[in-house]
C-alpha cells in the first residue's frame, strides 16, 4: 500500500448501525450519536474521496456476535455482513484485504497483546477495541492517513495522529 493513502477502519459499533442489527441502530453519545443515515454518509463521503475501508477481523467477530444475538429474522442481516467479508477478502474496491491483517495475529503478536492488554482492560479498554487500534496503527505506521470510524469516545480517543507532512523543495 502506498504511503499517504486514507484508510478508514470500521469499529464493531458503526458496522452494527450500517448493518441496522436490531438494538444496535445507533451508537455514539448523546451529544454525537450515530445513525444508519449519519453512518452511511460518512462511509460514502471517505469511499467518494478515495479511502480504503478496513474491515478489522475483531470488527467482524464482534458484529457476526451481536447479529447472532439479535431479536427477529437475523438471517438477511448476516447475509449483508457475509457481502461485506467478501467484498473486504477479494480486495473489491473500496476494501482492502484481510491479508494485510494476518501479521496481527502472529504467535508474537498475541504474546505482545497478552502483555499489553490488562493494564487497558483495567482502563476499560475492550481486548476487542485494542486489536481494532492495533489495526489502525498497523496503517498509520505504514504512512497512511488513518480515521478510526467509530461511535465509541473510549476508542476514538486512540484515533493515530496524521502521519507527518514532507515539505516540498524548493526549485
Amino acid at each position: 500500500m502506498a504511503t499517504s493513502k486514507s484508510v478508514v477502519v470500521i469499529d464493531t459499533s458503526i458496522l452494527c448501525v450500517w448493518l441496522k442489527v436490531p438494538g444496535l441502530e445507533t451508537c455514539g453519545p448523546d451529544d454525537d450519536r450515530w445513525d444508519f443515515t449519519r453512518v452511511d454518509q460518512d462511509i460514502k463521503h471517505h469511499i467518494d474521496a478515495g479511502c480504503s475501508l478496513i474491515l478489522p477481523l475483531t470488527t467482524v467477530i464482534e458484529t457476526g456476535n451481536h447479529i447472532a444475538q439479535a431479536p427477529g429474522d437475523r438471517h438477511p442481516i448476516a447475509a449483508q455482513l457475509g457481502k461485506v467479508m467478501t467484498k473486504a477478502a477479494d480486495e473489491e474496491s473500496p476494501w482492502a484485504a484481510f491479508s494485510e491483517q494476518a501479521g496481527r495475529w502472529s504467535a508474537e503478536n498475541l504474546k505482545k497483546l497478552a502483555q499489553k492488554w490488562p493494564p487497558l482492560a483495567a482502563r476499560k479498554l475492550s481486548i476487542g477495541d485494542v486489536t481494532i487500534k492495533d489495526v489502525a496503527d498497523y496503517y498509520a505506521a505504514m504512512g497512511c492517513k488513518v480515521r478510526l470510524l467509530t461511535g465509541d469516545q473510549q476508542l476514538a480517543a486512540h484515533q493515530p495522529p496524521p502521519p507527518p507532512l514532507i515539505p516540498r523543495r524548493r526549485k
